[in-house]
């Protein structure tokens, strides 16, 4: 069986074999090199002996004159061996001529390699594939015997080259043979070790791998052999032992995720509990902070200062929706950033989107373009983070929105955007509540035919301002308005067109009366009016000025009235100079009012001492008729005279 490429056995066996191969063919190379030097060495004797040989033979008389030295290939026909040993045998001239050759034929032909063996050298030899050449300066004492004169002492060069040594030959057929026999013991043994390593080794190996691998997917119920007593029989029982004691931890981690997922889901729910009684707790504060008053203003800074302080909502605004249908901020934070005031149509924004649609608005990202909505998002916010629009809706009616925003991007949960839409419907219960208290106390203390403040708010007012005059000692004046010859228009134009008169006639005196004053009326057909800090002589001047104003006013034209147009007559007392007490204040200016009366009408009478002893008048502090007028009882506040 094969080994794995990655197996102990594998990188045993290339650890051990591959490197004890390699020293073998190392080894053998090295001695078949220096075998091979010993056999070149004892060659290159041998070829310089046989020159050196050669060379003495051209000394021997030659015989034969057609072919000279003839003697040489006789001395070398006696020995076979070296007739079978010499391959070439020239002479060549020191111009590369072949001037004798052992094959006839050659002479006087020039020799290819003429350059290199006729360089002037000493004796050498050098041995290649075709065996080992000598080549040896020729001439002196060997050529003197047939050559005389300066000839024979440069004679030429004699080449010699002897074919390779049988022995040479020998020795490499023996070193292949050994070669192969090396590699293939190689393979044997190798083969061999990788059997062995393969089933006592890589086999129990990778049983335990298995089974390891198994056991770290969970099984720790398996179990390796142990059969014997060597290493890897110990690592077994030690695995064994290691997966018996996990198998126990095993069980008490089962043990331990149970009981913790029981914990967990018990703090999860106690978690959500204690979220769920956070949020009850805030909404109770919330509810009970804003049914604990019904006023819009407080009831707005008292909403801030929960959202800024236990919602942790840094920028946060509260808009209603004011006379023309329009969303206006009426709190925001943080305060005196100019944001009270500012106004958004339905649909302008993801304020005016969460009117429009009476369903909350989120944007998890207000810089984000793709979000649908203008660029106008921010109600006075950062022009970052995200921002939540929740409208405060009482009964499918819209009041208004509230506006929350964090710079942070998504910075709202959604368990946070449920408790914030809460707060908004607690909101609007407490703001309709407000309106309704707001409705409530101004039908009390408003006139419903003419908007203006009844008796009751005027004789309050009147009291206030008459504490405050005395306190600061500045001056109070009252005028006491009527309406001239009212009976006639009503009696002649209807109680209808009476009442349309009043209004008309209370809406020219609004207008030309300061804030500061009070404009009420008093009862029936009778208006009057406070003057704070104003003495008696500027009444008078205030008093002609709405007289003047009434005349003047074209819608006051009437054909029942004499003169065609509806007049006023005022009566005038001031305080301290008239009268230091409420009630002798307003007889005052009562008794001033007959005086006008008595005096034509459509005047303006200051009170002098004397006008409230007159035979003609009624006594009352509430009543100012003429002796010739029948006394009729006044109206409830709030009522026309009819």
């Amino acid at each position: 069986m094969a080994l794995g490429p990655h197996t102990v056995g594998r990188k045993l066996l290339w650890s051990i074999a591959l490197p004890g191969l390699i020293i073998a063919l190392l080894g053998a190379g090295y001695f078949f090199r220096e075998m091979r030097r010993a056999v070149q060495d004892a060659a290159h004797r041998e070829a310089l002996a046989l020159a050196e040989f050669v060379a003495s033979t051209f000394t021997l008389p030659q015989a034969d004159r057609a072919h000279p030295h003839g003697a040489v290939a006789e001395v070398l026909a006696q020995d076979s061996r070296l007739l079978r040993s010499v391959a070439e045998l020239r002479v060549l001239t020191p111009d590369g001529r072949i001037r004798w050759s052992r094959r006839r034929g050659e002479e006087g032909s020039v020799h290819p390699e003429s350059a290199r063996l006729t360089t002037p050298t000493p004796e050498r030899a050098r041995s290649g594939r075709e065996g080992t050449e000598v080549v040896r300066p020729l001439g002196g004492a060997e050529c003197t015997g047939c050559h005389t004169g300066e000839a024979a002492y440069r004679m030429g060069t004699l080449q010699v080259r002897l074919s390779e040594p049988l022995l040479s030959r020998q020795l490499s057929g023996v070193f292949h043979v050994t070669l192969v026999a090396t590699l293939l013991f190689g393979g044997l043994l190798t083969l061999a070790t990788a059997f062995a390593l393969h089933f006592f080794l890589t086999r129990p190996l990778r049983r335990l791998t298995n089974l390891m691998r198994r056991a770290e997917e969970g099984e720790f119920l398996v179990r390796a052999e142990t059969r014997g007593t060597d290493e890897l029989s110990r690592l077994s029982a030690a695995f064994n032992q290691m997966l018996a004691r996990l198998t126990s931890m095993k069980v008490e981690e089962i043990d331990t995720h149970r009981d913790l997922a029981i914990t967990k889901d018990k703090l999860a729910l106690k978690e959500k509990l204690e979220e769920r009684i956070t949020e009850l707790s805030l909404l109770f504060d919330i509810a009970h902070s804003l049914n604990s008053t019904l006023e819009l203003s407080e009831l707005f800074e008292r909403v801030t200062r929960l959202v800024v302080e236990r919602l942790k909502i840094p920028n946060f605004s509260v808009m209603l929706v004011n006379a023309d249908g329009l969303l206006e901020i009426k709190s925001a934070w943080p305060q005196h950033r100019g944001n009270e005031g500012l106004t958004f149509a339905m649909g302008e924004g993801a304020c005016g989107r969460a009117a429009e649609s009476l369903r909350a608005v989120y944007l998890p990202d207000v810089e984000d373009r793709g979000s649908g909505f203008a660029r106008r998002n921010l109600v006075g916010g950062t022009d970052h983070g995200s921002l939540l629009a929740v409208p405060m809706v009482h009964m499918d009616t819209l009041l208004g929105v509230m506006n929350f925003q964090r710079p942070e991007v998504a910075g709202f949960s959604p368990e946070e955007l449920e408790l914030l839409t809460a707060v908004a419907d607690q909101a609007a219960t407490a703001v309709k509540n407000a309106r309704l208290h707001a409705e409530t106390v101004q039908l009390t203390m408003t006139d419903p035919l003419t908007g203006a403040p009844n008796r009751r708010h005027l004789f309050s007012r009147l009291e206030l301002e008459l504490a405050r005059a005395e306190r600061y000692g500045n001056p109070l004046s009252v005028l006491m308005v009527d309406v001239d010859h009212f009976k006639k228009l009503n009696d002649g134009a209807g109680h209808r067109t009476g009442d349309e008169a009043l209004r008309k006639v209370c809406d020219v005196l609004r207008s030309r009366v300061r804030k500061v004053d009070t404009l009420a009326r008093y009862g029936g057909e009778e208006f009057m009016v406070l003057l704070p800090q104003t003495d008696k002589a500027a009444a008078v001047e205030v008093g002609e000025k709405l007289r003047r104003a009434v005349l003047e006013a074209t819608s006051l034209a009437s054909a029942t009235q004499p003169g065609g147009h509806i007049t006023i007559s005022i009566g005038v007392s001031s305080f301290p100079v008239d009268a230091t007490d409420q009630d002798t204040l307003v007889d005052c200016a009562d008794s001033a009012l007959y005086g006008s009366k008595r005096g034509g009408r459509n005047k303006v009478t200051p009170y002098e001492p004397g006008m409230e002893i007159h035979p003609g008048r009624e006594r009352g502090p509430h009543s100012s008729r003429p002796a010739n007028e029948p006394a009729r009882p006044l109206p409830p506040p709030g009522v026309a005279k009819a």
